[in-house]
Formats: C-alpha cells, structure tokens, sequence
C-alpha cells in the first residue's frame, strides 16, 4: 500500500495526538503541527512516522513553510487534518470583543488558513482530502460556550460550501463531529475574563452548566475512538460527508434536526441552562 502523508494540527495532545499515533502504527507519514512542535522531533513504528513540527495555523507564512517542506520532503500530500482549537467557557455579556477574537481564530480562522495553504497542492495532484473536527456543540449550541459552538457551526458550514468548490478537483472533504470526549481540553479550558467574577448576573449559573460539562466530558469516550474514525477516512476511496462518533451522537443530531426549535432548546435548557 502506497504511504499515506498527512498533515495535522493540534497534534500535541488529546484526539490529535490519538490520531498521530495510530495513523503512524497504520504505515502514514505524519506531520503533527503544534504552537511548540513537541518534545521529540521523530517516532516510528515500521513504515509510520511521526515527525513533530512547530506551526502556527494563525501565521500564513508558516503554514505555507510547512506545506512546501512536505513537499520538498515527500513529494506529496494525501491529507490534511484541522483539529487545533480552543474554549472558551462565560456568558456573552461577560465576554470582551477581543476574547471573541480569539475564539475564532483558532478554531475557525485558522482551520481555514490551513486548508487553503493545501489546496494548491491538492489541485495540482488532482486529488486531497480535507478533514476538519467540528463538534456536536455546532449541532446543538451549547449555554456559556456560546462562542464555541458558534465558531464550531461556522466550520461546520464552511465545510459544507467548501465541498462544493473543490469536487470538481478531486478533493474530497470530511467534518467530524465529536460529542463528549475525555482530553486535556477540559482542564485546558479558558474562562473569559469576567466569567469568574461572582457579582456576574450569570455566575451561577453559568458556574453550574459548565460543571455539568466538565463532568460530561470526563465520562465521555476516550480520544482514540474519535480517532480510530478519522484515520480510517484517511484510507478511505472514498470518505464520509461527516463522522458522528458515537450512536447515541448519531441519534441527537437527527433528533435535533427534525424537532421544532423551541423544544431542543427547551432540552438543552434542561441539561446546561
């Protein structure tokens, strides 16, 4: 089997760092990208690589760096996985334009500057696959992570119209969209600046529903289920539109879609409001 050469960022812990290994133990050549590019600089397993590499998906000039050294090096890339991102947990009227900012810039901007740092190389090749992880949270958006599920939704959609764009070229494109999943990310979480003050309209609140979630995702599935998905769109012909890992996640997002908006937002309400 031909090897598989991949690049993915947010590979320094949780679902990316899953994902790395398992895409090396399956024989792909992995440039895992992360802000510090990892302690060691290589691992293997057979024909699999692991080759850490420091990048800024928010810096143009380093994401094209790095697209043109996997070339230089391989000759190829067969795949490209968004998984960096970031939380952050308070009530919009606690939350600064600058924190809404940076909500977006990783978790959507910088998904974008990657993949379009990409797509030359795949139109060129005639053909590329476009993973991105989403979330559940951009199904069904979630109190007191509001900027996250909207900047989840937003990829979600881009996604969607992006498919579109590129088809003619052979490049596919897939969005997974993982519910409850037990990472760093929740002890990695960031509160806005105003979201632990206690004299907050909403620190109550807002203090329980994240707790809830915190608990939730310490008792989901661990980061390798997520990542089994992904790595085997990787060797896919052909890949999903998008992964829902988990048949209970399965089930919300239909049930989400066809219930009137007022009663999911009334069971969302229930759990986190």
């Amino acid at each position: 089997m031909e090897t598989k050469v991949v690049l993915l960022t947010g590979a320094s812990a949780g679902i990316g760092l899953a994902t790395a290994n398992l895409l090396m133990n399956a024989g792909a050549v992995v440039y895992a990208a992360s802000r510090r590019g990892g302690e060691n600089k290589k691992a293997s397993v057979g024909e699999g690589q692991i080759i850490n590499i420091a990048l800024d998906v928010n810096n143009e000039e380093s994401l094209k760096m790095a697209v043109e050294n996997i070339i230089k090096q391989q000759g190829k890339l067969d795949a490209v996985i968004c998984n960096a991102g970031n939380g952050i947990a308070g009530a919009i009227e606690d939350i600064t334009s600058e924190e809404v900012k940076y909500q977006f810039e990783t978790n959507f901007f910088g998904a974008v500057k990657t993949i379009q740092a990409c797509l030359p190389v795949f139109r060129s090749q005639a053909y590329g696959k476009v993973i991105t992880v989403s979330s559940m949270a951009g199904v069904i958006p979630i109190p007191f992570q509001t900027l996250y599920s909207a900047s989840k939704s937003a990829l979600l959609t881009f996604m969607n119209a992006l498919s579109l764009e590129v088809k003619p070229f052979g490049i596919q494109c897939c969005t997974v969209l993982p519910g409850d999943t037990k990472t760093d990310f929740t002890a990695a979480r960031i509160f806005a600046e105003k979201a632990n003050d206690s004299n907050s309209a909403y620190y109550k609140s807002m203090s329980a529903s994240i707790a809830r979630m915190e608990k939730d995702e310490q008792n989901g599935r661990p980061a390798e289920f997520v990542a089994k998905q992904m790595v085997a769109q990787v060797f896919k012909k052909k890949m999903s539109f998008t992964v829902i890992p988990g048949i209970e996640y399965k089930i919300f997002n239909w049930l989400f879609k066809v219930l009137p908006s007022r009663l999911s937002n009334w069971i969302v309400g229930l759990l986190y409001a």
